[in-house]
């Protein structure tokens, strides 16, 4: 079993048809089909089941889709580091990114990049605070972008300023006595449309103080947070700065006021870890924050 061949399954696997998937890779069907013969007599198993309609993957081949899918991920992340230990300034640049890092990540210093790197190119892979720090873990990505960093015995993290939660009003659920502002109280009893990430700090917090709480909405990222809330099912509760992202016409945005709620997004590495000087300065244009020593 080489990367070739586990490349040319991962094409098989997400065309689900042979023909389309010699078509993606450029090679005619045969060694194709042939490759894909001696990827199952290899591992003495069927993959894949054929019919008129295309391709299925066995049980067997979900476990291999998925390993391939890590495998080629980790040979093209060894791939890029040692090209850019060789080729210096110029390279690739892995970075995995959260969503709710949209308002403040690219900012403009980050055009900089073009200059002192005219070659460069930024792979981006989205995903919450968890799955970006497993990519830097299996080293998928050489930095990531994270918000509320816990683990900071494992990893640098420079940080940004730290800003506030703000809640997404629809006009039918507007509330809160002051105009610029809403507290925990307020918000109690009122449907809330969260992303799964502050689910626990928000049923602690008003828990603590001995407030209901409905959670109308629970999603995976602020994205859809957002668009939940702005579709009228609750208030929306997202990092302040992710709002730089809509069209807030006809809504009430109001900071919440509560400390506990309070967050800094930070760039991050493995700790140890020698950063290319592509990622150097990437992490030097993105903000001037504390270091987090260990």
């Amino acid at each position: 079993m080489n990367l070739r061949q586990l490349e040319y399954f991962k094409a098989i696997a997400e065309e689900r048809q042979i023909t389309a998937a010699a078509r993606r890779l450029h090679i005619t069907q045969p060694p194709l089909s042939y490759e894909l013969a001696s990827l199952e007599r290899e591992l003495g198993t069927k993959l894949v089941e054929r019919s008129s309609r295309g391709t299925e993957l066995t049980e067997a081949g979900r476990v291999l889709y998925q390993r391939a899918c890590q495998m080629l991920d980790l040979a093209e992340a060894t791939k890029r580091e040692v090209g850019n230990v060789g080729r210096g300034l110029a390279g690739t640049l892995s970075v995995g990114l959260i969503s709710s890092s949209g308002g403040q990540v690219p900012n403009n210093a980050l055009l900089e990049l073009t200059k002192s790197y005219p070659d460069v190119q930024l792979q981006l892979r989205e995903g919450s605070t968890y799955e970006v720090l497993d990519m830097l873990r299996r080293g998928v990505v050489e930095i990531g972008i994270v918000r509320m960093l816990s683990n900071q015995d494992e990893f640098e993290c420079r940080l940004s300023g730290a800003e506030p939660m703000a809640a997404l009003m629809p006009p039918e659920c507007v509330c809160g006595a002051k105009d610029d502002s809403v507290t925990l109280a307020e918000l109690a009893g009122q449907p809330l449309v969260i992303y799964r990430r502050y689910e626990k700090v928000l049923t602690d917090l008003f828990a603590s103080k001995d407030l209901d709480h409905y959670f109308a909405c629970i999603a995976d990222d602020a994205r859809t947070t957002c668009v939940w809330a702005s579709r009228g099912f609750g208030i929306g509760l997202v990092p302040q700065s992710f709002l730089l992202l809509f069209n807030l016409d006809g809504f009430v945005v109001k900071r919440v006021d509560e400390e506990a709620l309070m967050t800094r997004m930070g760039v991050v590495w493995p700790k140890g870890k020698h950063l290319s000087p592509l990622a150097q300065r990437f992490v030097d244009l993105l903000w001037s924050g504390e270091e987090i020593q260990a």
